[in-house]
Formats: structure tokens, sequence, C-alpha cells
């Protein structure tokens, strides 16, 4: 399966749109979309495994944020809630209206505003080992965390970090600051949506305690641990695709059962 790949340009920055659906039908409307929201220094390449398992049951669109995945820096900071806007309007622009958020490490925090300022749109949000826990969120543990990481990642997702945080230098030291200044348990704690939180079980950079304090910050949410480091969604692609299918089953029952007169 292929992805349609096309660029959206939202107040004047462009974003990329890389999108799948079950038989190649992305023109179709699916309900819900789930949009892939890659992390600092990432690109659309550290959702690959994952968006295929989910494209066979879900219109996908993995999203390559300006400044990133080759897309051209924008030579400013650019704060988690403005890329979460240009998220959502970039792929509203296709049709999608009825959206899971999946955002894994920074994407998570562009996963919770895209939440909070679009709630209309936004149904749900998936936090794969979000970001950054104060306790250890200065750059030399950061660094070092990033460093104790590769031990759990394959060949091909190492591959993929270094080369695209080395084709998004530029970018990357504008967003360090606002990734690691993101206040995760405040704007979780301001969610209506439910919220599922994945983790690796050897990722050094959300720990389990820090998950734990996620889920207990939001009113609807749950915490599941695989095997894996911070890019468990490359190591774990079926089950987390699973995750996300269970997930969003049960909140169509939630809701069909809200929706019964009493």
């Amino acid at each position: 399966m292929r992805a349609l790949v096309e660029t959206v340009t939202v107040d004047g920055l462009p974003v990329r749109l890389h999108t799948m659906a079950p038989a190649g039908r992305v023109r179709d409307a699916f309900a819900p979309t789930v949009v892939l929201v890659h992390g600092i220094g990432m690109s659309h390449r550290s959702f690959h495994r994952l968006q295929g398992a989910l494209s066979r049951t879900h219109r996908t669109i993995a999203v390559d944020l300006p400044g990133f995945g080759g897309l051209p820096p924008v030579g400013r900071r650019v704060e988690p809630a403005e890329y979460a806007d240009l998220v959502v309007r970039a792929v509203a622009t296709r049709g999608a209206s009825d959206l899971v958020v999946l955002g894994q490490s920074m994407g998570a925090q562009i996963a919770v505003e895209a939440a909070l300022r679009h709630p209309d749109v936004v149904g749900s949000v998936v936090l794969v080992g979000p970001v950054v826990d104060p306790r250890r969120g200065s750059l030399p543990r950061l660094g070092l965390g990033l460093g104790l990481d590769r031990r759990f990642e394959s060949t091909r997702m190492n591959v993929v970090v270094f080369s695209d945080y080395v084709r998004s230098l530029r970018q990357y030291f504008h967003e360090v600051r606002p990734m690691q200044r993101f206040p995760m348990l405040d704007r979780v704690r301001q969610l209506t949506v439910p919220v599922l939180v994945i983790r690796g079980e050897h990722d050094p950079l959300a720990v389990h305690e820090w998950a734990e304090r996620v889920v207990a910050a939001a009113d609807r949410a749950a915490l599941v641990e695989l095997p894996g480091g911070h890019h468990v969604q490359e190591r774990q692609p079926v089950a987390v695709a699973r995750l996300v299918d269970e997930f969003r089953r049960i909140q169509t029952l939630e809701a069909t059962r809200d929706e019964v007169p009493r």
C-alpha cells in the first residue's frame, strides 16, 4: 500500500500529508481519521510500520511538520499550540473532520493541544512516549535518554532517527525549549476527550512513573505498556494498531450507550 503524498500550505507554512486507507481508498469518508504526529527532529518515517498496520481499517494521515521531514526550516520557534492548529487545519483540507490524534514524544504535546483547541473535530488522543517529565527534563538527561534508547530500537529506526535529526537540525534547536517547558500535566487536566497513553517498557524518556502521572491527570485515560523503547510504535506496530482500534470501539460503545434514553 502506497501513501498519497500532498503538501498543504497553512498560513504560509508547508505541512506534508501522507495519506493511506483500506484498499487505497484515500478519498473516501472513513471515520475516524487517525492523524500521526511525529516527535522533535523526526518525520512521518517514524510511523512507517504503524501506518501500514492502522491503514488496514482506518484512513490515516502521517504529517511532516514545518521544518521537519525535509521541509524548509521555519526560522523561528513554533509552539506546540501553533503546530496543533497547523495540523488540524491541514488535514481538514482533505475532508477529515472526525479525528484521533496520535502523537509520539513531542508529538504527544501537539496531540493534547489539538484536542484542547479543536474539540469539535478531535474526539480522542493517543500519547505514545509522551514528554517531557519535568523531573528528567534537562538537556543532558534528555540527551542521555536518547543515547540509551538506541539499544531498544531496531537498526532501521536508529537510521531513521539519525538521518531525520541531521536534516532537521536548524528547526530542532528552535523547538527544544518549547518542548522542555510544555506543561503536559496541566494541559492534560483540561482535556475532555478520552486519552490512551502507550509507552515502551524500556523507554528511558517516558518512564513508567511519569506515564502514570500523565494518566492520573486525565479525566478518562488508560495506560498500556508494550515491549520496546521510545519508538514502541516501530517495534510493536500491530499491537499499537489493535490498541487504537479497541480504544475507538470502546468510545463508540460508550457514546451509543449515552444516547440511549433512560
